[in-house]
């Protein structure tokens, strides 16, 4: 489940906070991401987390599609 309000968004997966981001100054930090990001790629990163707390892994194709659309 992910929650996102205008400066916050918390993704739990099996009952448990798997990653966060926080807005500071405009860009979005992620738990689970090393560089800043937009509104939309935070949300990706979110569902990102998710999908992989929820037994999938790197060979998944939402997996390897939403890590592309964030280095890009």
């Amino acid at each position: 489940m992910i929650e996102i309000n205008e400066d916050h968004m918390k993704a739990t997966a099996k009952g448990l906070v798997i990653a966060v981001a926080v807005r500071v100054d405009g860009a979005w930090h992620a738990t689970t991401w090393p560089t800043p990001l937009t509104y939309n790629q935070a949300i990706t990163a979110m569902m990102l987390a998710e999908r992989l707390a929820t037994d999938h892994d790197g060979d998944d194709p939402l997996v390897r599609v939403w890590r592309e659309e964030l280095t890009e």
